[in-house]
């Protein structure tokens, strides 16, 4: 697969993969022989760029997927970059879908956590760390000097920041260098464009999470589509009611059109388009099925001309869409 360069130095395939579903929101979680025998099966595809977090879980095991992932890639441990996140937790005592997320970036938190991390990713260091999700309550500057402090200690190489600002990711940066952001990004999540000139003068990576709305920009779901509220939070995004396809029609047959012209399908334009506008965009979709996989993998290999962009952007601009999930909200207290 094609190599992408986050930041100053961070190579990564074009293509990563969001390693959250085999364990956390879409549906029940997979074996675990099988996710480690899923995720070995992507590094041989050519994936070299892993994403997980230390949250990404289940109420009888929360930490489960960051042990899933050291555990696969622990045999290519030296070809390949693992991301994980700090700073939130989820409320599993609320009861509630999607659950509540509860930040935490005290530098004595992340301590914890990034030993935590370490052990079950099974290595000596983190290539990419994330603040998950800001923290009302803690400066960026004291999130970045404890980031300062972790690459001293060779704990991790290089950090980045989820749904972050403007502001916030300036100052994080001016206190220790900012290598990439994970935002939402997808035909239907545009709302962070306007940071892409700033991410381009401060030389800081897009990784977008999300790229294909959640799986329906893949064109796979019709109506009538039924997801187990219990542990699948597709079953309350708003793109996969039976009104949101009808309101969506208009952007499905767009990207079918599209697919048809480039012997491509849906989710492999959803996934080109991004990687056409920016060389620093690296979108993470997640899947647990090698098929999928092969497919996200190839979308790297689509040109679409700066025109043929340009006129995707226009058609997206000018239609209507229903709403789409844009993730829970943070609440809750420390504890």
């Amino acid at each position: 697969m094609q190599i992408r360069t986050l930041g100053k130095d961070l190579r990564v395939s074009a293509v990563g993969l969001g390693c959250m579903g085999f364990s956390h929101a879409y549906g029940a979680p997979t074996e675990e022989k099988e996710a480690i025998r899923r995720i070995r099966q992507a590094a041989e595809m050519g994936y070299t760029f892993f994403d997980t977090a230390e949250v990404y879980g289940t109420p009888e095991d929360p930490h489960i997927n960051e042990q899933l992932v050291g555990e696969a890639l622990a045999p290519m441990r030296n070809q390949v970059v693992i991301a994980t996140k700090f700073g939130m937790r989820f409320d599993f005592e609320s009861g509630k879908v999607p659950l509540p997320l509860i930040p935490d970036s005290r530098p004595e938190t992340i301590r914890q956590s990034v030993e935590g991390s370490l052990k079950r990713l099974k290595t000596d260091h983190i290539d990419l760390y994330f603040q998950h999700r800001i923290d009302p309550q803690v400066s960026p500057e004291e999130v970045a000097e404890a980031m300062k402090e972790l690459i001293r200690e060779g704990k991790i190489t290089h950090w980045g920041i989820s749904e972050t600002n403007e502001e916030y990711l300036r100052r994080a940066n001016t206190a220790c260098p900012v290598t990439a952001v994970q935002n939402r990004y997808s035909m239907m999540a545009r709302h962070y464009e306007p940071l892409f000139p700033v991410l381009e003068e401060m030389n800081v990576g897009l990784v977008a999470f999300s790229p294909m709305a959640n799986g329906f920009l893949t064109g796979r779901y019709g109506k009538g589509e039924a997801f187990d509220p219990k542990n699948d939070y597709r079953a309350s995004m708003p793109q996969f009611t039976d009104e949101a396809v009808d309101q969506n029609k208009e952007l499905l047959e767009l990207l079918q059109s599209m697919a048809e012209q480039k012997k491509a399908t849906p989710a492999q334009i959803s996934l080109a388009w991004m990687l056409c506008k920016k060389p620093w965009i690296v979108p993470i979709p997640g899947t647990r099925k090698p098929e999928r996989m092969k497919e996200n993998a190839e979308a790297a290999d689509i040109v679409l001309s700066a025109k043929e962009v340009q006129a995707l952007d226009h058609a997206l601009d000018s239609m209507e869409m229903s709403e789409v999930f844009g993730g829970t909200k943070l609440s809750g207290q420390k504890k």
